[in-house]
């Protein structure tokens, strides 16, 4: 499901799809290109099952093409939601680009075209697209945010006659459908924004409006060969590592817990705001929101001060983006007022004034971390609105960072045997990363 800009109504109709799909019968796998943690988890939420990244600057062409292989396996249909527009890959090239990651995967693509403040121009931009990559595969259009049976009529028959693409289908505009957002995005799917019948009401908007079968005809016309999936290695649980989840805490790739596992992780999920701390050998702290959750989380201090005895006492500690807010001195959240979080980085995270940053990294290990040897390369993404203070020249940084604009900056605070940063790091950009934290994990816990 692509589109030619953001915010044409891609994750909708995708919602939609999936839940009129599962409706049939069907398994349906999801899958999101590029670096979001957001979309995934409605599509999880809507599938029943884990929705995967692919991104071809983190993973490359073999990364993507085995992750779909490996989690689509037993799935009847493989939904995969684009990002930004069709052609958008970084900067002005198209690695990067849904249009990329479809051509590599050989799937068929259904042009999502907001219509709203037009009628036949949306034949126009399907024969753009049509036109600029006529290496894709195009399996129809889907116009969105009709205001009436006329318009949806003038649309659908504009695409019919100007465009090789079928016209699949129109939906109407309905306010009921629009996602609430927030300064990250979309409110979050943990936040019970997608309760059942709201899906319900997708699907049958879908149900109602797009040609399923002929849809279905389409894209079931070709079988593809992704190759073979990587047999995941069997083994006894070695170490046992605390994942924090909760709304504070819940950006992680899929993928990152299956190569944890894999390298023999037993993985324990718990909540720093209401939990205790459960005896683990490794904590790993994601992203999320904990400037919503601030206030909560500075009050749980014995969960506190338990992960700043865990960091002590050398204990391994992995925290990336939200996980640095609540790990550093304090936290100001978006009213200004600070509160007290870990304090294992010596410096106050602020959200005001609101600095969006955001990109692919390049990560370069400049000596021993959690990740592996010195030299070790990984690769993610940045995307926050907060901002650090400026940390003690003692504190070491073991990161050297590249963005895409050639741009390096020294970060990757190590702190003991914690490892802090902005970085969200996806672990299957580097094979070697999940097995080297569950070492330390391994380590920790013989000591």
């Amino acid at each position: 499901m692509t589109g030619i800009a953001s915010s044409v109504g891609k994750t909708t109709v995708t919602l939609g799809l999936m839940a009129a799909l599962r409706r049939r019968g069907l398994t349906v796998q999801g899958f999101k290109i590029g670096p979001d943690f957001i979309d995934p988890a409605f599509h999880a939420l809507v599938t029943g099952r884990p929705s995967y990244s692919l991104d071809s600057f983190m993973c490359g062409k073999e990364g993507a093409r085995e992750t779909f292989a490996r989690a689509g396996a037993d799935a009847d249909i493989a939904v995969i939601e684009g990002m930004m527009g069709c052609f958008d890959g970084v900067g002005s090239d198209e690695p990067g680009s849904t249009a990329e990651i479809a051509k590599w995967l050989d799937a068929h693509v259904v042009f999502v075209v907001d219509a709203r403040a037009s009628s036949r121009s949306a034949a126009a931009v399907v024969v753009g697209a049509e036109r600029f990559d006529p290496e894709l595969k195009m399996a129809g259009a889907i116009a969105n945010n009709l205001a009436s049976e006329a318009h949806a009529a003038w649309v659908l028959e504009a695409i019919a006659k100007h465009c090789t693409s079928p016209a699949l289908g129109a939906l109407r505009k309905d306010p009921a459908f629009t996602m609430p957002e927030r300064h990250l995005g979309l409110v979050t799917a943990s936040e019970g924004v997608l309760p059942r019948a709201r899906q319900d009401a997708l699907a049958a908007a879908i149900e109602s409006a797009v040609d399923l079968d002929r849809l279905l005809s389409v894209v079931g016309a070709t079988r593809r060969d992704h190759g073979a999936p990587r047999a995941a290695a069997r083994h006894e649980p070695r170490a046992r590592i605390g994942i924090a989840r909760d709304v504070g805490f819940q950006f992680y790739y899929p993928e990152t817990f299956d190569r944890l596992r894999e390298a023999g992780a037993e993985l324990v999920f718990w909540s720093p705001e209401t939990d205790a701390m459960p005896p683990v050998d490794a904590l790993y702290f994601g992203g999320g929101y904990p400037e919503l959750r601030a206030k909560a989380l500075s009050a749980n201090v014995t969960v506190r001060r338990a992960v700043k005895r865990f960091v002590d006492d050398g204990g391994p500690v992995y925290a990336e983006c939200g996980g640095l807010m609540y790990l550093a001195e304090g936290l100001e959240d978006l009213d200004g007022r600070t509160h007290e979080m870990v304090g294992v980085l010596p410096a106050t995270v602020r959200m005001s004034p609101r600095r969006l940053c955001l990109g692919y990294a390049t990560v370069t290990t400049t000596a021993s971390s959690l990740l592996g040897a010195s030299e070790t390369v990984a690769r993610g993404h940045e995307f926050h609105y907060s901002t650090l203070d400026p940390v003690p020249d003692a504190i070491a940084r073991v990161y050297r960072v590249a963005d895409t604009r050639g741009a390096v900056r020294a970060e990757g605070y190590q702190i003991g045997n914690a490892l802090i940063s902005y970085v969200h790091v996806h672990f299957g950009s580097n094979p070697a990363l999940a097995s080297a934290f569950v070492d330390a994990a391994a380590r920790y816990r013989a000591r």
